[in-house]
């Protein structure tokens, strides 16, 4: 079965969209069949890579499938391909979305509808989840039933996780489900006293728990966003590249266990 992880944080500008096309990357680099779906109405993921024209395409789109459960089989039509993976892009249509889903019957199951009408059987679906808590980030939560949390290694973090914690406590209850923890990466994490300070923090808080992973600050990163690929179809060496390969190792691990 398609192993399904949504990555949130409802705290924007954390580089959630950086790190969920860099593990998607990382999965593709070891030989896995990906599918990134990009929840986010500001379709970075879908622009950064290189999908422009996909986000301001005319209709059906991921808006459609979400409004309307009986256009839900076109899921098929709009997985556009790349290089390393397959994307389900965004499109500005989608910022209509959260309005219109707060008053549709079961809304907050609409994307694991769409899902189960995927043609192709992937190994891992990533979901890069909009930057704030609502009916899309519910959604991505309730299809994929785990979570990994890009942060920033600030004290702004600790709040940001308790909001995020508290919302899957909520729809766990409210939808009788188990929403899976898998990890928190720790985002262009700089050499400096809060920043350990963070690390430390995340380390105490997550410790025999998940694990946590430290993801520096590489312009090499930044550069391969640019250019619409992860750092693994980049022409430039970064020791990031070791940082995802080992989360890529702890997905591939927890999806035998849960298989």
């Amino acid at each position: 079965m398609t192993y399904r992880l949504s990555l949130s944080n409802q705290k924007g500008g954390v580089g959630k969209t950086t790190i969920t096309i860099n593990v998607a990357g990382a999965l593709a680099e070891r030989g896995h069949d990906v599918l990134l779906v990009d929840m986010d109405p500001q379709g970075h993921a879908t622009e950064g890579l290189g999908l422009t024209d996909a986000y301001d395409a005319e209709p059906p789109s991921l808006y459609d499938i979400l409004l309307d459960t009986d256009n839900q089989e076109v899921i098929n039509d709009i997985v556009e391909p790349h290089a390393e993976f397959d994307v389900l892009p965004s499109n500005v249509d989608m910022f209509n979305a959260e309005p219109e889903l707060t008053t549709a019957m079961r809304s907050r199951e609409r994307f694991d509808m769409a899902l189960d009408e995927l043609d192709h059987d992937y190994d891992f679906l990533l979901v890069d989840c909009p930057p704030s808590l609502g009916n899309l980030t519910d959604n991505a939560l309730l299809a994929t039933q785990r979570v990994l949390i890009p942060a920033l290694a600030e004290g702004t973090s600790i709040r940001a996780l308790e909001i995020l914690f508290d919302q899957i406590d909520t729809l766990e209850a409210n939808y009788e489900v188990d929403i899976e923890d898998v990890g928190l990466v720790a985002n262009r994490v700089e050499q400096d006293g809060e920043a350990d300070d963070m690390m430390d923090w995340f380390e105490r808080t997550f410790e025999g728990r998940v694990p946590v992973w430290e993801v520096r600050k590489r312009v090499a990163l930044k550069r391969a966003w640019n250019q619409g690929h992860s750092i693994f179809a980049h022409d430039e060496e970064c020791d990031m590249e070791a940082v995802f390969l080992d989360i890529a190792d702890h997905l591939e691990a927890n999806a035998e266990a849960t298989a």
